[in-house]
């Protein structure tokens, strides 16, 4: 994990590699508990039988099951000590290059793009890739938006 003491780190590090999550397994029972959440029961996650024989030859996991596995793998990132808080601010482009399959182990690696002053503070864009092991391409790649208040 990388730490910043501070603001004025975190401005200094723009460009930065912020390293790599542990890994985590994807799976049925996360997937079917998103699906639950979420009402969104397509075949290709919660189907086994049909899912083996289907275009993944397994079930997949959600585009925003992985998507939303960025709120623990950014806390396994990075942090800022000192601050008064810091919230999800939005995000920027979301890309989903290959499907995960239901079994596989998952990863993220940040990279701090972009840092930008803003009337509450800091707001910074971390990309982070979804590492699928593996395989080639990642399950999702994304521009993570956080504003940092002092």
């Amino acid at each position: 994990m990388r730490v910043f003491a501070g603001l004025d780190e975190v401005k200094a590090a723009k460009g930065e590699e912020l390293g790599s999550s542990d890994w985590h397994l994807v799976t049925q029972e996360q997937v079917n508990l998103f699906a639950d959440a979420t009402e969104d029961h397509q075949w290709i996650h919660v189907d086994l039988e049909k899912a083996a024989k289907g275009p993944f030859g397994g079930p997949v996991a959600h585009g925003y099951l992985t998507l939303s596995m960025l709120a623990k793998f950014s806390g396994q990132l990075w942090r800022v000590d000192g601050l008064s808080m810091a919230v999800n601010y939005g995000l920027n482009k979301v890309r989903f290059p290959q499907p995960v399959l239901v079994g596989k182990r998952i990863r993220a690696h940040g990279r701090l793009l972009d840092v930008a002053e803003n009337k509450m503070g800091l707001q910074v864009t971390v990309q982070i890739t979804v590492e699928i092991e593996g395989e080639d391409k990642p399950g999702c790649v994304a521009e993570s938006l956080a504003l940092l208040v002092p």
